[in-house]
C-alpha cells in the first residue's frame, strides 16, 4: 500500500515538471519561427510602354434637328396634306386653316386702296394748278399709305393660317384631321431631319483636355457592327457635377439606313499614342476608399504608394502619377503584406 502511494506521488511530480518545462520552451520556439519567416512574392519591374490610348463610352444618336409643328393662330382646319412618314422639303404645304373672313377684309381694303389712289392722283393734278393746298394733298397721301399698311398686317395674318415644313425632314404621325379646331398649343405633327444626325456622349473629366473641336471619332450601334465616323462640333460649357464628365456633341453625316435617331451608340475615342506610358498589371492595384495604392519593393521591405490611374486594357492599367521608371512593384500576396514588412522576391517580371 505504501509503495502504491509513493508511485502515484512520483508520477504526479514528473507530470508537473514536464508541464513547466513545455511552457518555458514554447515562447522561445514561437519567436524563433516568427523571426525566421519572410514572405515570398512576385514582382514587376516598371518600364516605359507604348500605349495607343482609347476609351469607350456610351452615347445616343439624336436627330440633328427635330421640332413639333404648331399653328401660329387658332382656327378650323380646311386642308391637310400630311403623309405620315413622308420626306418633305422645306416650305412644303402641310395644312391650311380657314381664312375666309381675313380674305374678305383684304378685299375690302383693296377696294379702298384703289379709291384712295385715284383721289390722290386727282389731287396731284389740282396741286399743280393751285386748286388745293399742300396739306390736303398730304392727307390724301397719308390715307393711301395707311391702307397699304393695313393690307400688309392683314396679309401677315392670312400667312399664319398656312402651315409649312420649317426644314427638310421626315414627317411623323399626324394628330389632327380636317375640320378640327386647333389652337397654338395643338401639336399638328413632328418633323425630324434625317440626312444627318447628332451623336451625344460624355467624357470623364480627366480626358477632357483631349477633346478638340473638329476631331474625328468612331462609333458602332447595336443594329450593325460597322464602324461609323463622326466629327466633334461642340462641347458643353462646363463639367457636370453629377458624374464629373463633359458632354460632347458630334455630327454624323447619315447615309446609312441602319443608324437612326434614338439608337444606342458605343463611342470609341482615340487619344493618340504615348511612347513612354507606365503600364502595370491590374492585380497590383489595391483599391482604397478614396484612392488607389501599389506596394513597392525597396531593399527587402514593402512600401505603400498612392497612384493615379488612367486608361486600362484587359490585363494592364496606365499609371499617371505615383510610380517611376525602374520601380519594382509587388503583384502577389498583397493581402498578406503590411507597411515595412520583410519580403523576398521569388521572381521578377518585365
Amino acid at each position: 500500500m505504501k509503495l502504491t502511494h509513493r508511485t502515484l506521488l512520483a508520477v504526479i511530480l514528473l507530470f508537473f515538471f514536464t508541464s513547466c518545462g513545455d511552457k518555458t520552451d514554447a515562447p522561445k520556439l514561437s519567436k524563433k519561427i516568427a523571426g525566421s519567416s519572410v514572405l515570398a512574392v512576385e514582382g514587376f519591374l516598371v518600364h516605359p510602354s507604348i500605349l495607343n490610348a482609347s476609351i469607350e463610352v456610351a452615347g445616343t444618336l439624336l436627330p440633328f434637328e427635330e421640332t413639333e409643328i404648331h399653328p401660329e393662330v387658332a382656327g378650323k382646319v380646311v386642308m391637310l396634306s400630311i403623309k405620315e412618314g413622308a420626306v418633305v422639303k422645306k416650305g412644303t404645304l402641310l395644312a391650311r386653316l380657314f381664312d375666309g373672313d381675313l380674305q374678305a377684309q383684304l378685299q375690302k381694303l383693296n377696294v379702298q386702296l384703289q379709291i384712295a389712289q385715284k383721289t390722290q392722283e386727282r389731287q396731284d393734278e389740282l396741286l399743280k394748278i393751285g386748286g388745293i393746298s399742300q396739306q390736303d394733298y398730304d392727307l390724301s397721301l397719308l390715307n393711301v399709305s395707311t391702307i397699304k399698311a393695313d393690307m400688309q398686317i392683314l396679309q401677315a395674318s392670312i400667312n399664319k393660317t398656312i402651315i409649312r415644313a420649317p426644314f427638310d425632314g421626315k414627317i411623323g404621325f399626324k394628330n389632327i384631321s380636317i375640320g378640327a379646331f386647333i389652337t397654338p398649343t395643338t401639336v399638328i405633327t413632328t418633323i425630324r431631319q434625317i440626312n444627318k444626325l447628332k451623336l451625344e456622349f460624355s467624357v470623364p473629366e480627366k480626358y477632357t483636355p483631349k477633346i478638340t473641336i473638329g476631331n474625328l471619332i468612331t462609333f458602332t450601334t447595336e443594329a450593325s457592327n460597322k464602324k461609323y465616323n463622326a466629327k466633334i462640333i461642340a462641347t458643353e460649357s462646363g463639367i457636370t457635377l453629377e458624374n464629373r464628365s463633359l458632354k460632347v456633341h458630334a455630327i454624323v453625316e447619315n447615309t446609312d439606313k441602319n443608324i437612326t435617331a434614338g439608337s444606342f451608340a458605343k463611342v470609341i475615342f482615340d487619344m493618340g499614342d504615348n511612347n513612354s506610358a507606365i503600364m502595370i498589371p491590374t492585380q497590383a492595384i489595391i483599391p482604397q476608399a478614396r484612392d488607389k495604392k501599389v506596394i513597392l519593393y525597396r531593399n527587402g521591405t514593402a512600401q505603400f504608394n498612392t497612384v493615379v490611374t488612367g486608361t486600362r486594357d484587359s490585363s494592364k492599367v496606365e499609371i499617371l502619377s505615383g510610380l517611376s521608371i525602374g520601380d519594382t512593384i509587388i503583384t502577389t500576396g498583397l493581402l498578406s503584406i503590411k507597411p515595412e514588412s520583410k519580403i523576398n522576391l521569388s521572381s521578377l517580371k518585365k
